[in-house]
């Protein structure tokens, strides 16, 4: 069959234009390329460390060429020296030669066009560069040529690459281009990789000329006149009003790590620099800049590298500005004030941070600019660290250099408002609770912790209550129709003795919400009518007596609820279809009339279930009212003390529970589900629903206990290792590691080391909670112990 004209005449032309490209446009091209590299390496803005130059010229701010051109800073003729004269074609006998060898070179920078093919080029690796040549013979044409400096980088082969194209790859990036070169042997691209870097490795350290003049302002800080002449001569240092077109700090060049976290994708860090600069001076107009300010904290919390650039930035922004004081200036102070609360700057930009805020306080005493430079300066000194940003309530608050409002709810008593800082740890707060709260002399531990409807978990010692809010932020902006906004609860931690607890004390009132919520879970294995008394029991302790009056809890707020749905029939088992066929007509038939039928009966069989269960729950609740009015005259302490005695009586109350699987089991082989009880003397094995434990173990027995990986706990009791499958491996080592540390037991040796040898415990079972883990060696007391 013929083909078409149109298609005879567009192979043609492609034919064509590649055997054009070959002849004459690849001559051109690579002409070109040689220009722009010689004029690319001619602008470089950065110097090696170890040049000698003077400083006593102006360095004026980048700026683009009228042709387009790369961007070039007006500095001495520092780095004229990297670049090397090259005679006119390779020589065999060079000894500066490390490597040489015919390698294929992909044309038009980094991206892969398909109908360019690679084109083989000989390349010679010196000290200073990496060359190519149009063939090895002498006088050869040198086409191009990269100098390698210590921000230069290589990509090792990628083997996904070789699967699809046959040919192992070796880029080095370069300042404005990255040579992408080929080869069909693995061994001759590893050669090539590591010549490079190690060419790489060996360059001195380069340094951009912000760097250095940081370098000699801190040189001559007690000079008032010679850093007002630094100032005066190097625009580099002030506001400008115009873009930036290169960093002030150097990155290294190449393509930036994708794994960075969040759902953000970013370019290069020499790039996102200069982007971030852009977002800067849109603060200057922005009526509400609290959304791009959380924008730049999280471009640098997703990329540390740039939290130099924007401290440098913003300090360039904040000296010598065209108002100082304005509302553009301020928002500025705003950002940095946000930065300091969040990022700790290296020690070289620091100390210039430091310099600069003194010398604003010093410029412009008792103006706003000054009280934020204080502000920053006390920040400085107690930030460590943030897991996330400050929220949008936290940045409104350090834009007005005040404190945030936490609400701690505590069961049994109001909700507690507490001053927070962006440093201020869960540990402190607990402190400041227990002392508010008159329970320093009580021996139980007491914790914060982050509670929904569905999950519960403490909040470690050392985090910052401040993360917490933005993660509770974070989570009520997301469509969560199904589970209630998370908060923070102030509850028992461990209990080391509940039976001295005074039932008029406050401590008894979170002693019986914590008992009930116990309850309600399920975690009290016991009879229907125990529970029903217990339901009772609560009401009385709610409402007093019995009245037609009185507000009724719902019954999930009473009674636990797997209880009733217990009592429904199981659905039915369908087995799953055996062969193909089967389930072929399956799916047919579900997406048509059948599947129509099939709808409408689990919708009935649903509502069935659904009036079943109000049925059920409907007897529960007119029993419990019947036990209610049994209760007649008692009063709400009393109704308390019977509610905590009866739970008290199933052996495992005062011991947290846990989920887990148990994989070596003493009862019986093959994985078990069951609840891990970590109590104040010993570590109870329970069947999920039986009131006695399976195993005990006390403390003496255990020898050692960490976490083999992030969903697996082990603890070694005498020759045996329980491995228990659960998603809290943290806060089951960090409750062990406290009532350790709370009863001052000794802490074993592991398994294989000698009997004489001091007590131990892995590095990994020691997580930050609020009881933390004490040092080797240490044992502290407890928040909220009376031993404190």
């Amino acid at each position: 069959m013929p083909f078409p004209g149109g298609l005879w005449w567009l192979l043609c032309c492609r034919r064509g234009f590649t055997l054009l490209r070959r002849d004459y446009g690849e001559a051109e091209r690579e002409a070109d390329g040689e220009a722009e590299e010689e004029e690319e390496e001619a602008s470089f803005e950065l110097r090696a460390q170890g040049d000698q130059g003077s400083l006593e010229v102006s360095l004026s701010q980048p700026t683009r060429s009228s042709s387009g051109s790369e961007r070039s800073l007006l500095v001495a003729e520092e780095m004229r020296s990297l670049i090397v004269e090259k005679g006119p074609g390779p020589v065999e006998d060079d000894p500066d030669v490390l490597v040489k060898g015919w390698l294929q070179r992909e044309m038009r920078g980094c991206m892969k066009t398909p109908w360019i093919r690679p084109r083989k080029y000989w390349f010679v690796l010196t000290p200073d560069s990496l060359d190519y040549y149009s063939s090895n013979e002498k006088g050869a044409r040198r086409l191009g040529s990269l100098v390698l400096t210590s921000l230069c980088s290589v990509l090792w082969p990628d083997k996904q690459l070789y699967k699809e194209t046959g040919y192992w790859s070796v880029t080095v990036f370069g300042r404005k281009h990255c040579y992408r070169l080929y080869t069909e042997h693995l061994n001759e691209a590893v050669r090539w990789v590591c010549a490079v870097q190690k060419v790489i490795d060996s360059k001195a350290p380069v340094q951009t000329p912000t760097q250095l003049l940081m370098r000699d302002v801190e040189e001559h800080r007690d000079s008032p006149e010679v850093l007002e002449q630094i100032y005066r001569c190097n625009p580099i240092l002030r506001y400008t009003s115009g873009p930036l077109y290169a960093p002030l700090l150097p990155f290294p060049y190449g393509s930036l790590d994708q794994s960075a976290p969040g759902p953000r994708s970013y370019t290069t860090l020499r790039d996102e620099a200069v982007k971030l600069f852009n977002s800067l001076q849109q603060l200057e107009s922005e009526r509400d800049p609290v959304p791009l300010m959380q924008g730049v904290l999280q471009t640098c919390l997703d990329l540390p590298p740039l939290v130099d650039e924007i401290y440098c930035q913003l300090v360039k922004q904040t000296t010598e500005p065209p108002a100082p004081g304005g509302q553009g200036d301020l928002h500025y102070w705003q950002l940095l004030t946000c930065m300091s609360c969040t990022f700790l700057p290296s020690p070289p930009v620091l100390r210039f941070l430091r310099f600069h805020l003194d010398r604003i306080e010093s410029r412009f005493p008792a103006s706003e600019m000054a009280k934020y430079a204080c502000f920053i300066r006390e920040a400085l000194g107690k930030t460590k660290g943030r897991e996330c940003v400050p929220s949008l309530e936290e940045i409104l608050v350090l834009m007005q250099r005040q404190e945030m409002i936490c609400t701690v709810h505590c069961p049994g008593a109001p909700a507690c408002s507490v001053a927070i800082s962006s440093h201020t740890t869960a540990e402190e707060v607990a402190q400041e609770l227990v002392s508010r709260l008159g329970l320093s002399q009580s021996p139980n531990l007491f914790a914060l912790y982050e509670q929904s409807r569905r999950r519960e978990q403490p909040v470690g010692s050392a985090t910052l209550l401040a993360d917490v809010l933005t993660r509770f932020e974070n989570l009520a902006g997301e469509d969560r129709e199904q589970d209630a906004p998370c908060r923070l609860c102030f509850k028992h931690y461990g209990f080391l003795d509940t039976d001295n607890v005074p039932r008029d004390s406050l401590e008894f009132a979170l002693l019986f919400e914590q008992a009930h919520e116990m309850v309600l879970r399920g975690y009290v294995p016991t009879s229907e009518e125990t529970l029903q008394t217990l339901a009772a029991l609560r009401l009385q302790s709610l409402n007093s007596d019995f009245s037609t009056h009185a507000p009724f809890p719902r019954l999930e707020e009473l009674f636990p609820p797997h209880v009733l749905h217990a009592r429904l029939p199981p659905l039915p088992h369908r087995p799953p279809a055996k062969c193909r066929g089967a389930r072929l007509r399956a799916g047919l038939l579900a997406g048509g009339l059948w599947g129509q039928a099939l709808a409408k009966q689990r919708a009935e069989r649903d509502q069935r279930l659904r009036g079943r269960l109000r049925e059920e729950g409907a007897s529960t609740m007119a029993a419990i009212v019947e036990k209610w009015k049994l209760l007649q005259g008692m009063g709400r302490p009393e109704a308390m003390a019977a509610y905590v005695a009866l739970v008290r009586e199933w052996p495992g109350f005062g011991s947290t529970l846990f989920d887990v699987d148990l994989h070596a089991s003493p009862v019986g082989p093959g994985p078990q589900r069951l609840w891990l009880g970590i109590g104040a003397k010993a570590v109870s094995l329970y069947k999920p629903g039986e009131p006695e434990p399976l195993d005990s173990f006390c403390y003496g027995r255990i020898s050692s206990f960490g976490a083999s990986d992030s969903s697996t706990f082990r603890l070694s009791v005498g020759d045996r290792d329980l491995l228990f499958e659960t998603s809290q491996v943290d806060e089951i080592a960090q409750l062990l590691n406290t009532y350790l540390a709370s009863a001052g037991a000794q802490r074993l040796s592991q398994p294989q080391e000698p009997p004489t040898s001091p007590p131990t415990l892995e590095p990994t079972v020691l997580p930050q909670g609020l009881c933390p883990a004490p040092e080797p060696w240490q044992h502290r007391p407890p928040v909220g112990s009376s031993h404190s």
